[in-house]
């Protein structure tokens, strides 16, 4: 398969591009994956220690702050972006 038929790309020059850029997302995403489960882990972290000290495992009122700066930073999506992000860090309340 050519590039231009791995990119969907018409001409070369734009494969090129087209073949950089997905270089760099892959990249990126690798990093994202990483930090969310740098975050799943002192999420863990944090839950064990209220639990530890008689709390609750969630605490609504931070996961409302959460979804608050996910929505400013990023809009209606981000709201969704979050709450997959508290589910994948705290599991299903």
């Amino acid at each position: 398969m050519t590039p231009a038929e791995r990119t969907g790309a018409r001409t070369p020059e734009a494969a090129d591009v087209i073949s950089g850029a997905r270089e760099r997302i892959d990249a990126l995403d690798d990093r994202i994956i990483g930090l969310i489960q740098e975050r799943m882990a002192v999420s863990s972290v944090i839950q064990e220690a209220r639990i530890t000290s008689g709390g609750r495992r969630v605490n609504l009122s931070r996961e409302m702050e959460v979804l608050g700066h996910y929505s400013e930073a990023l809009g209606r999506p981000g709201t969704t972006l979050a709450m997959k992000l508290l589910e994948l860090c705290r599991g299903r309340i």
